[in-house]
């Protein structure tokens, strides 16, 4: 026993041994938002926050399928979605979990749920994308103009897109069941061509391949170049196709690294973040007090129709009734 302690009073300890730094906290994010828009945000996150942040980019319907399906056991420990749709879906079979008071209370309270379990991170605004060749007085003046047929063969729409769906979801709040089906009929029967999302549509009403789309706002934004021949058209004040699309963002419920997910969405809505999604993406701030891009006019809420975000994430009816036209 002498000879042990001998032994181990022998062996010199060395001071200032560099102490191997704690390795930082891993969230898994699923994006329903492309790495184009979302991915240089992610990353100046993951360096201020000093987060190892794992990104799964994918469309928000598959996300939401695969997180659901997954359960306990998915991977996920934060969700951002296209829109707010399929965030009320997840709220609905609790698969989001309630988020922190002070969280919710950066941004404006028409844009996160009213049962406080996601947050808006950005707004982008639904608006009809014309060719400048069609006349300011032929331009529509309501959504409810897409079903004349003098529009037969130069419309454009996106039934399979999240936008589009949350969209009709307001339509069936504001007009009820029976009128968004008979419009939809309409509007069918003008034999609109059909795109797999927003911004091919823009680009064929700067072709002239069509005369109108149903878009949202910052597409054209981002394509637009002088001399370009789509433009942005405003419909009438309080008219239904005047609605606020939010994308947003929640922690999945039973996350291990809720936490830390709850940080990277307190990141995504802080002001720095804020203006990013404006100034870089042309988006419409959640956060109160961050300006639009110069291009981008600030939004009149007087203009926008009066729905509520929960009628825009009603989006299981309504894929029942575009299933039931054929238009999904």
């Amino acid at each position: 026993m002498l000879l042990l302690m001998l032994a181990c009073e022998a062996q010199p300890i060395v001071q200032g041994d560099p102490v191997p730094a704690p390795a930082p906290a891993v969230v898994t994010i699923y994006s329903g938002r492309s790495e184009a828009l979302v991915g240089p945000l992610f990353e100046r996150a993951e360096a201020e926050l000093g987060l190892d942040l794992q990104i799964q980019y994918g469309d928000t319907p598959e996300l939401v399928t695969r997180l659901l399906a997954e359960g306990a056991e998915s991977p996920a420990d934060l969700i951002l979605a296209q829109d707010s749709g399929h965030l009320g879906a997840l709220s609905q079979r609790a698969a989001i979990a309630p988020l922190p008071q002070a969280l919710l209370d950066q941004v404006d309270p028409a844009y996160r749920d009213p049962d406080g379990r996601w947050i808006g991170t950005s707004g982008r605004l639904r608006v009809v994308v014309v060719n400048a060749s069609v006349p300011v007085a032929d331009r529509p003046s309501s959504l409810k103009d897409l079903a004349d047929p003098r529009w037969k063969g130069q419309l454009g729409w996106a039934p399979s897109n999240g936008s589009f769906q949350c969209h009709v979801s307001a339509l069936r709040a504001l007009w009820g069941e029976d009128e968004t089906r008979a419009w939809l009929t309409a509007v069918q029967a003008n034999e609109p061509t059909v795109y797999p999302k927003n911004s091919p549509q823009v680009e064929a009403a700067h072709a002239g391949e069509i005369q109108v789309g149903w878009v949202n706002h910052y597409y054209l934004h981002q394509k637009k170049t002088e001399g370009y021949q789509a433009l942005n058209h405003s419909l009438a004040p309080g008219d239904a196709g005047n609605i606020m699309m939010v994308s947003g963002a929640a922690v999945r419920s039973g996350s291990p690294n809720a936490a830390a997910a709850e940080r990277v969405l307190g990141w995504l809505v802080s002001e720095p973040a804020q203006a990013s999604f404006a100034q870089d993406n042309f988006e419409y701030p959640t956060r109160p007090g961050v300006p639009t891009h110069p291009d981008v006019p600030a939004i009149d809420p007087s203009t926008l129709a009066e729905v509520s975000q929960a009628a825009l994430a009603d989006v299981g009816p309504t894929r029942a009734m575009l299933q039931e036209l054929g238009l999904q």
